[in-house]
This record gives structure tokens, sequence and C-alpha cells, in this order.
């Protein structure tokens, strides 16, 4: 994060402060009057509303103690897969169908590495050769078909998800993003019929966030007209690079250029680029000279991508190697660009690979979607004890098991429509090069591949405990999809470093609000957020806690952004209190903690607010009306998980509190009755799921058919 940059800018005249502060300012009576002109009117508002409160109150404590009395919710699974499946519905069929009528190519329980990474291949080839899909041609010409395709072959296997990712998404998407047409002639079929396999190699032994502390490096030779790719020390290997280890035969690698002076020794360093680099022979798939490349070995997941290790020894490329949208090199060893700094030129150069992130968004959604079936499934099946001498009950019939299932049933569906929301930003933005798209879907890719991918892989372990020893079993997938999902936390960006990405870009909006500056889309509600959601609460507000008001998509939002704006203003102040002292470095790491909530507590009001929408766009009654049942759990379950921020800050007194735990319980008990449908809805089939537990029927047969019975 470029703390320092942030903070030497943060630093509004008076004029710029947010009223609250500026009104401190004005001249003793007036401020006075006008203190008691508002305690007037709060007060009369409370008094002309007490028997709101007395009603709403009443009216929660009825509609909670007669939880039993269920709302009869009907719905189709078919009404919401027809509204949540998309427009790419029809491009996964063929990729599931091919994979019933070949059980020979579907994932073992039981395999080594080295015959994952050989059916992880043959699984590729299979699905662009036999099958006909094209995923760089989708990821070029309309991106939302490309995650469709990502999200079917995810369920197949994460390991070929990630190695197609890597395929197409880094190695060809670098190509074609940082190259230019010459390279896109050259490479864009071969890559797209996987004539060309290749590698991405940027992250190094010693550098992994930090993009501009690598230290390989790419010399100009203007003898030869050549670059020289050169690792100067063990720190500058390049690790963990997909398909490197066995089947890759180029790689995009990230170098530091540097042009030699023409009259003396002095290299000059043009910062980070990308260069084409070939890494075996086409021939005898023998690593070419000057490139030394080793296997990363077992991983905790994903073994069937064949991640290796690279060094480079005085590696020789062409000067049309190097992927020069953004910056060229002459013959004569001139160096040229549109952007005038090595940062302008870092920035639009990360910008363009920003679809990996968009994909583990997406993708980790998807993982979340096949956890939650499995576990709602298996909860439904099992049964244990009951009512004296009546029979046992389904185990989703206990509060606990639905607190604990139902909230996540309820992600499931916000993540989707959030993700969805997010892969049409990416391809409008692929299609316009609009300025104001690239920087919300830098900052929203960031934020919801962060948020989207803890909250799963905390989620899947919740499945695997809420279903017993069974969910222990290999052969119901929650420790492979622990696993294969752990690493999605990490790479496309780690975790924490993205959430400082998504709070730097709000305090920089947050300052723009004063100078009056443009909003991209997603953060308008920051607009008026200061005076709307940050003026002293309504008394009556604060204690109102009848369900039709909970359940308020208005009161919703307004309470998710009232604790973004909240800790955007608090954030801000603290910086510019501890830069005093500190600089920017360490007032930013001092406030570390209260940036990350900040971050978290943006991306939480987004995805409500996606959630929203899209309920209002359903057309079927049914299926709307579970849709809001769903979406009044995510939200009333996000405000409840953080009731001690709004309890501080005075926002929901303790009555309101009460009301809103009572209500999730309710909401819980109500999503229950249509939680089976609403996995089905999710349209993953059974033979892809390929967790007994988890299948729509005759799971304990073949359970017990998987050990020989």
């Amino acid at each position: 994060t470029n703390s320092s940059l942030l903070l030497s800018d943060f630093n509004p005249p008076a004029c710029q402060i947010p009223e609250t502060i500026a009104k401190f300012r004005k001249p003793s009576m007036e401020v006075a009057n006008e203190a008691a002109n508002r305690r007037l009117s709060r007060l009369s508002s409370h008094l002309a509303s007490v028997s709101l409160l007395k009603k709403e109150s009443q009216l929660a404590r009825d509609v909670c103690s007669k939880i039993d009395a269920q709302q009869q919710y009907r719905v189709s699974p078919t009404a919401v897969a027809r509204f949540i499946a998309g427009k790419h519905r029809e491009i996964q069929e063929p990729i599931y169908e091919f994979f019933r009528s070949h059980p020979e190519l579907q994932t073992p329980v039981e395999i080594s590495k080295e015959q994952h990474r050989e059916l992880c291949m043959r699984q590729l080839f299979s699905i662009v050769r036999d099958v006909g899909i094209r995923p760089l041609r989708y990821l070029d010409e309309d991106a939302e078909k490309y995650f469709a395709v990502m999200e079917a072959v995810g369920h197949i296997d994460l390991s070929l998800a990630i190695k197609l990712g890597v395929q197409f998404s880094l190695w060809g998407g670098s190509v074609i993003n940082l190259g230019t047409q010459k390279h896109r002639d050259k490479y864009f079929s071969r890559i797209d019929n996987l004539d060309c396999l290749g590698c991405f190699a940027m992250t190094e032994l010693y550098h992994g966030s930090n993009v501009q502390g690598i230290q390989t490096t790419a010399t100009f030779d203007r003898q030869t007209d050549e670059f020289v790719i050169v690792t100067p020390n063990e720190g500058a290997t390049k690790w963990w690079i997909g398909n490197a280890a066995v089947h890759g035969k180029f790689a995009s690698v990230f170098a530091i250029l540097k042009l030699p002076s023409p009259d003396s020794s002095i290299e000059t360093e043009m910062g980070v680029h990308a260069f084409i680099v070939p890494i075996r022979s086409l021939e005898s798939h023998e690593p070419l000279p000057g490139v030394e490349i080793r296997d990363c070995g077992y991983k905790v997941g994903l073994n069937g991508v064949d991640n290796g290790a690279l060094r480079f020894h005085n590696v020789r490329i062409p000067r049309d190697n190097l992927l020069n949208r953004f910056g060229d090199v002459s013959r004569d060893g001139v160096y040229s660009s549109s952007l005038p700094t090595i940062s302008k030129r870092f920035a639009a150069t990360l910008g363009e690979l920003v679809g990996g992130r968009v994909g583990l968004a997406h993708g980790s959604a998807g993982i979340l979607k096949a956890a939650v079936t499995i576990a709602v499934r298996y909860s439904l099946l099992r049964q244990q004890f009951g009512p004296p001498n009546q029979p046992e009950i389904s185990i989703l019939d206990y509060q606990s098991q639905q607190q604990k299932l139902m909230p996540m049933l309820a992600s499931s569906y916000a993540f989707h429509f959030a993700t969805v929301y997010l892969v049409g930003r990416y391809s409008e933005m692929k299609k316009t090069n609009d300025d104001e798209v690239i920087a919300d879907v830098h900052a929203l890719s960031a934020g919801l591949k962060s948020y989207i991918s803890s909250y799963t892989a905390r989620s899947i372990s919740s499945c695997r405990e809420a279903c017993g020893g069974h969910g222990y079993a290999a052969v119901n997938r929650f420790g492979s999809l622990r696993n294969d999902h752990d690493i999605f936390q990490t790479f496309e960006g780690d975790n924490t470093v993205l959430l400082q990405q998504v709070a730097a870009d709000l305090l920089k909006h947050y300052k723009a609000k004063f100078i009056s500056g443009a909003l991209s889309v997603t953060w308008n509600y920051l607009r008026d957020s200061m005076g709307t959601y940050l003026s002293q609460t309504n008394p009556v507000v604060t204690h109102r806690e009848g369900e039709g008001h909970l359940r308020d998509p208005n009161f919703q939002l307004d309470t998710f952004r009232y604790r973004t704006a909240r800790l955007l203003q608090t954030a801000a102040l603290r910086l510019r209190k501890h830069s005093k002292q500190l600089g920017s470095f360490g007032a930013w790491n001092r406030c570390m903690n209260h940036l990350l909530t900040l971050a978290e507590s943006h991306i939480e009001s987004v995805i409500l607010e996606k959630f929203v929408e899209a309920v209002m766009r359903c057309e079927d009654k049914n299926a709307k009306n579970v849709l809001k049942l769903l979406c009044d759990l995510y939200a009333m379950d996000r405000i409840w998980q953080d009731i001690g921020t709004y309890r501080n800050q005075d926002y929901v007194a303790p009555n309101k509190a009460k009301a809103i735990q009572r209500l999730v319980e309710h909401l819980c008990f109500e999503v229950r009755g249509v939680a089976g449908e609403l996995v089905d809805a999710f349209g993953i089939p059974d033979f892809v799921l390929r967790a007994p537990i988890g299948l729509q029927s005759g799971q304990y047969a073949e359970y017990t058919q998987f050990i020989g019975f």
C-alpha cells in the first residue's frame, strides 16, 4: 500500500473538514441555538413516536415468541435456478455432460501427485479439443462466458480450474493484455488451442505481494538486439510458478528492465516489465540452455497443478519478446512510453492482470455453494434424537445447526449476486476501457476476492464440523475442498494486502468528497454519508424493533453504511493524528486493524446492496419472497455479528439488539424450510458434486457402496 503517497495528500483545509467538525467554528451563540433546536426536534419526534415503539415492541415479541408458526414459503428450485443461472448456463452443460460420459476423466479420491498432474492435463485438453471450449477467446471477447466456464470446471476439479486459469488468464492474459498486435498475431491461437503451454512467472522466493521488489533482471544488449534474463541471487528464484514443473514451454517473466548507457557502464532501471521467455524445447521438451527448472513438490492442496521454480542464467531472448504495450525499447536502445513514470507504468501493468482476482472471487463463491450443498443435504437426511417416544428428527431441525448453516446459505446467494455484478463490471471494463470503471473494478475485485475467500475458507471447516464424522471422510469432499481452496486467500494478492488497497481507495474517495471530486459508482453512497449516516442518531430509530422495520432494506443498508462511514471518518482522523509523530508508514501500521475492518465493512455494504437489487429484479413472486428472506438473513446476521460496534455508538439500543438476535434465529428457522430447494437451485449435478452424503437421493446407499458393501 502506498501509504506515504496517500497520507501526504490527506490534509484537507478547514473548509473541507466534515460539517460535524466545521460547525464548532461558528460563533458560540449560533452553535447553542442550533443545538437547542436539534434537541427540541428530536424530543418532539420521540414523543410523537412513543405509541409506535410500544406497538412495534409488542409485535416483535409476538412474532418471535411464535416461532413454531412457520410461514409457508413456496419455491420451485427451477424458478430460482432460472433466475440465478445467468445468460451463459448453456456453456456449462456440455462440460458437465462430457464428464458424465467420461468417468475415467473424473478425479478419484485417492491419486498420487504425478497421476493427478497428468489427469489434469488430459482433462484440460479434453475441454478444449473435444468439447470445443475456447477459454482465451471468451476471455477476450466475452469475459462473462469465460467465468461461467471457470465455475463449471471448478466443480469438476479445482486443480483443473487453476491450471486452466494459469494457461489462459495468466499466461494468455499477460500476452494479449500487456503485449501489442505482433504478440497477439503470433501467440493468440496457439495459446487458445494449447499448442503453446505457458506459465506466469512473477512471484519470487523473496518477494510475493511486493512485486516492485522483485530482483530478476532483463538487460538490453544493443549489439545483439536481445534482452538478457538473469536470476542474480537465490532470492530472485521464480517460485510457485504454475505449469512450470512439468508442462510449460513458455513463461511470462516479470523482471526489472535495465538499459545500459551507450557511452558508459551505467545502467538505467526502467521498472518492472514482462517478457516472453521460452523455457523448454518445443521438440524434446527439455529445459533450454540457461534455464533451470525445479519441482516445488507436494502442496497442501491443488496437487494437480505442477508448480515449479525457475532460474535464468544469461538467457537471451529477442527484443520483440518484450511485452511492450506500456513501454518499448527501440533497436538503438531508446526507451519510450506513453506513461511518464515507473509507478504509472507499474500500476497500468498490474491493472491489466485484475482478471485473476475477479476469477478467484467468482470461483470462491462457487466453492461455497458446493460445500453448503453437501452440508445442507446431509443435515436434512441425518436424524438424531427427538422428543420422548417419537421419531428422531433431522439435525437441521436443531437451532444450533440452523444457525451454523443457514447464514452460510444466505451468504452463498449474496456472494453469487455480488460476483455476478463484479464479472459484469469487468466485462464492461474490457470493452470500454473507461477510467471510472477500471478504478471501480480494481478496488471491488480486491475487496470481494479477499472477503469471499476468507469467509469461504472458514465456512468449509464449519460445514465439515456440521456433518460430524461422515464429514471427515475424504470421499465427502470437505477435506479436498478446504485444502484446494485454502490458497485462494493468498495468490493473486494476499487478502490482508488487498483489504489495505480497499481502505486506501476509500480514503482517497473520502478526500475527493471534500474537494467535490467524482466518486466511482461503487462508492457513491459515501457522497452523503458524512452528513446522513453520521448525524446524531434519532432516539426513536435506535429503539425501533418491529419486524417490518428490521426487515426494511433501507434500514439494513443504512445500518451497514453508517458503520462504514463511521469507520472511514475515524480512520482518516487517526491517520492524520499519528502521521505527525510516526510518519505515514508508522501511522498506517498503527491503524492497520482499523483499516482492515473499514475495508470489510465497505465490502459487506456493497454485497448487501447487490443482493437487495437482485431481489427487486426477480419477477417470480415465490422466488422473490424466498430471496428476500435470504437477503434479510444475510443482513441481520451480519449486523448481529458486529452488534458491539452498533451498541458502542448507540446506533442500536439494548431492546433493539435483542430483537435483532431473535429475528436472526427466526429467519434461520424460516430458511430451513426451503433449504433443500435453495441448494438444488445451484444446479450442481450429483456426478460433479461427487460427495455421497451430499447427493439428492440415495446418499447412504452410495456411501456404503464406496467402501465395498
